[in-house]
């Protein structure tokens, strides 16, 4: 049927059947309001669904503002509130809970005489812990097609009522004390003074002026931030406005000026002061990076800023306590909304010797240095020591940017840590190369090689390359080699090894390992590749110099094997922890017969150590030199360096280095005092 017979046909059936087209167009007329009903009904419950839709992500986000404005109007002013005031009670208590991570759960939606209801579960973390269920009921309706919420306390948190208020206490826990091994403190607490204003006691007018001119000057405080401490509205009347923490008592007894007040303050303190600063390091209030990092962190809490405060802080700082509280208007408690019991730090008790620590450091006498002493049968470190250092208490109670400059700026690099930063070892080494030399038997102790000059290389194939001595003696042996550090005798030697000896027998060592200490430093190294690109380089590692980078706590670690009968003790610094230990690192008799010659280079008054010669003491020690030069016959910067051991009871072992040596000294001229105190105490 073609499309004009259709048309036809339904005209026709129009005009045959009349009452049912008026029928239709009646059905047709009645269902366009119910449809526009439907639809009007549709979009309204679209807009309450956009609504608390709305509501939640400003919630979630904490955009207070934007959420307060979603609330009637009226029902604020009912509660006592304007839109500002309320918007800033939100503030104040989410921001004083740290709220964060608010998630929504269970949210449904209902309706009923034309109010919605919406009920939903809220879930987020706070300063202590997570609220895993807080129950919230929304009610909203529309006024002139826009909607709004009623409020009321509980949509702050459940549970509130009218006039009551959130309260945020805090109960700072302890932090641990670090104490040497015979319980001294090396960071406790101390009292120190804080100057503050008395703003009653400071006059008005000219007075006021004058007594805080007559303050500044006394103090040497511009008079400008002692106006600028007494602008908040709180610093009126009789109360104390801190002005200046001091990191030590100043010793002033009276006679202070009008309007001044000293107080005292508990602080972290550092006895030891200079002299353990970059092993104990310092503290320091968490900033606003800090606890964008750990929210846990309040702007009050005091975190570790470097050395074992870093390392050890969360277990030294414990966790706070404390909780949040919903109180009402007259102060009374109505509810606890969560709460955390403090847990004081821990306490931690170190090997270090704090008087052989203060010696220590005294001696080196601010030259670039450091001294590393061991308990070479525990490995238990009793002495790490750096110069030049930086006082912790300046650091700790807020040290001026004069002050900080000056370390900053200083060449010598004050806050380097140089117990644990890598150097050549210089001679010291000739040790371990001795070692593994009589191990694999290439090296007879008794064998006197002829050497003449103070000049030598193998071959021509060398260069203009010469390995150099300090002391010409015709005819060498082990004996002399070690105790006259000939570093010929030694580049001679090491070829005889051979690279694959004696990268085998230094592979028991520690190259390549990382220690078990709360101390940043970076491993041994051997070489800068898998083998040495050279005889030159072979030789000159032979005898301490070369490409090998190892710290002075590496270096001890090492020639712990000449106290252990070839075993090597790796090092400790807590007092509960024990040492690892590796066995057969060398032979007990090859170590053995090193130490003996080293004894010669303190007994014998011509050996380079003899000015530590006690008679009653067996001292074994040996001297080195790294030198760092442009280019050969110049003469470069010289490290210094003095290995010493107790021969006799094996009770300590010590490595002193001193960083440009020509400028600053040897380390065998700063090393007396310490050496007597040991051979006193380590008997």
């Amino acid at each position: 049927m073609t499309n004009k017979k259709r048309i036809e046909k339904k005209k026709v059936y129009r005009k045959k059947n009349p009452k049912k087209v008026r029928t239709l167009i009646f059905v047709l007329l009645l269902l366009i309001p119910i449809s526009i009903f439907i639809g009007i009904k549709q979009k309204d419950k679209n807009n309450a669904q956009n609504f608390y839709k709305t509501y939640i992500t400003n919630f979630t986000n904490q955009k207070f503002d934007r959420l307060v404005g979603q609330f009637d109007p009226e029902s604020l002013s009912e509660n006592g509130f304007s839109s500002k005031e309320l918007t800033k009670k939100y503030e104040a208590v989410f921001s004083g809970m740290q709220s964060r991570n608010i998630k929504i759960k269970n949210g449904k939606l209902s309706k009923k005489n034309g109010v919605y209801t919406y009920n939903f579960t809220i879930s987020l973390d706070t300063l202590y812990g997570k609220l895993k269920q807080l129950n919230y009921r929304l009610e909203f309706y529309s006024i002139k097609k826009k909607f709004f919420a009623e409020w009321s306390p509980t949509l702050i948190l459940p549970g509130m009522q009218k006039g009551d208020t959130v309260f945020v206490s805090h109960d700072v826990s302890e932090r641990g004390e670090i104490l040497d091994r015979n319980d001294n403190p090396l960071a406790t607490k101390g009292n120190v003074h804080q100057l503050g204003l008395n703003p009653e006691k400071l006059g008005d007018g000219e007075a006021r002026e004058k007594n805080l001119q007559v303050i500044s000057e006394f103090f040497e405080i511009p008079v400008e931030t002692l106006k600028a401490k007494l602008e908040p509205s709180w610093a009126k009347g009789d109360v104390f406005v801190p002005v200046k923490t001091y990191d030590k008592q100043l010793g002033i007894l009276g006679g202070l000026p009008t309007g001044s007040v000293l107080g005292f303050v508990e602080v972290r303190h550092y006895p030891l002061g200079e002299a353990a600063a970059q092993l104990v390091g310092y503290v320091g209030k968490a900033t606003a990076e800090d606890i964008d990092n750990d929210p846990t962190l309040t702007p009050e809490t005091v975190i570790g800023r470097s050395g074992l405060e870093q390392t050890l802080d969360k277990e030294l700082r414990g966790q706070d306590g404390g909780g949040i509280y919903i109180l009402k208007e007259n102060g009374d408690y109505r509810s606890l909304v969560i709460e955390v019991k403090k847990t004081d730090g821990k306490d931690f008790q170190l090997t270090i010797d704090a008087e052989a620590q203060r010696i220590a450091y005294e001696e080196l006498n601010h030259a670039p240095a450091s001294t590393v002493i061991t308990a070479p049968k525990t490995g238990e470190l009793l002495v790490l020591a750096s110069s030049p250092s930086f006082d912790p208490n300046k650091m700790t109670m807020g040290i001026s940017q004069e002050d900080y400059d000056a370390y900053a700026n200083d060449a010598l690099l004050p806050f380097l840590s140089r117990f644990s930063t890598r150097y050549a070892p210089g001679s010291t080494f000739k040790t371990i190369t001795a070692g593994i030399g009589l191990d694999y038997g290439t090296i007879n102790p008794d064998e006197e090689i002829e050497i003449n000059g103070l000049k030598w290389q193998k071959d021509e194939s060398w260069g203009g390359y010469f390995a150099t001595r300090v002391k010409e003696t015709s005819f060498v042996n082990l004996k002399k080699a070690l105790v006259y550090s000939d570093n010929i005798y030694f580049a001679q030697q090491t070829l005889r090894l051979g690279e694959t000896k004696f990268r085998d027998g230094l592979n028991k060592f520690c190259f390549g390992e990382k220690f078990d200490l709360p101390i940043s430093m970076p491993v041994a190294s051997l070489s800068n590749e898998d083998k040495f690109n050279s005889e030159i380089l072979l030789a000159d590692t032979g005898y301490g110099q070369g490409e090998l980078l190892i710290s002075p706590i590496q270096q001890a670690t090492m020639y712990s094997v000449f106290m252990n009968d070839g075993a090597m003790v790796y090092p400790s610094l807590l007092m509960d922890k024990k040492a690892k230990r590796k066995e057969d690192v060398l032979k007990a008799s090859s170590v053995n017969l090193v130490l003996d010659d080293l004894i010669h280079g303190v007994s014998d008054a011509d050996g380079y150590i003899h000015s530590l010669y006690n008679p009653d003491f067996s001292l074994a020690a040996k001297t080195g030199t790294a030198e760092i030069k442009e280019k050969q016959d110049t003469t470069g910067i010289q490290n210094s360096f003095l290995l010493y051991f107790d021969a006799g009871s094996k009770n300590f072992m010590g490595i002193m280095m001193v960083e440009d040596s020509l400028e600053y000294g040897t380390a065998t001229g700063k090393a007396a005092p310490l050496v007597d105190y040991l051979e006193a105490t380590y008997k």
